[in-house]
């Protein structure tokens, strides 16, 4: 019993420590980005995305993540069936066909996903300095496979790596710091939401 407790504590300390990413409406990002400039991360998700929830539940809860966003990104959710009016380089953006009795369904695309080219979810856009799209990333992805993705464009490697030959030896040669703290994330929750079957978990997998 006593080492539960103990297992427990950890978890809860590990859990209640971490960190949340600073989100943004997109119109707030770019504001911001003319008075400091950093680049945006973009998450365009759906309502009804399966993918798009497990994306913002395990990938943007992991701690070394959200830090690493935070501190080179303004980050922007982006609903792309939403009604948001979104004013991007002179142009204002909006979802003319948006009905509010589907706001939790399949609902008209928004004009702004559609200019950027979005059709599929999730899909995470990242934006320069100054506003102009960088790359896509197209489909959900763990913190740890998306790490030399974000740092391929947060770390201006991007500008120096411009061949396909180069990129691929940059995915091979690198290497990563972001741990995998999804695990850890879940059990806590998992002991939370089911206590029967989490304590048959921990005595199974952690008390032998």
């Amino acid at each position: 019993m006593k080492q539960i407790f103990s297992l427990l504590f950890l978890l809860v300390a590990m859990v209640s420590s971490a960190q949340e990413i600073n989100w943004m409406s997109m119109n707030d990002a770019l504001s911001a980005q003319q008075k400091t400039p950093k680049k945006i991360f973009v998450d365009v998700y759906t309502t009804w995305c399966g993918p798009c929830r497990m994306l913002s539940e395990r990938t943007f809860k992991n701690k070394d993540f959200v830090k690493y966003i935070n501190d080179n990104f303004y980050a922007v959710k982006f609903n792309a069936e939403g009604n948001e009016e979104v004013t991007y380089k002179g142009t204002t953006y909006k979802n003319n066909n948006y009905d509010p009795a589907k706001a939790n369904t399949r609902n008209g695309m928004h004009d702004f996903a559609g200019a950027l080219g979005v059709n599929s979810y999730p899909t995470m856009l990242i934006f320069d300095e100054k506003a102009a799209p960088i790359f896509p990333i197209v489909g959900y992805m763990t913190a740890t496979q998306l790490e030399p993705l974000i740092k391929f464009a947060g770390n201006n490697t991007y500008l120096t790596v411009t061949t396909q030959e180069a990129y691929d030896k940059y995915l091979k040669t690198f290497k990563g710091t972001f741990k995998n703290w999804f695990h850890i994330y879940y059990i806590f929750n998992f002991i939370i939401s089911e206590p029967a079957l989490g304590w048959f978990f921990l005595k199974q997998n952690f008390l032998q």
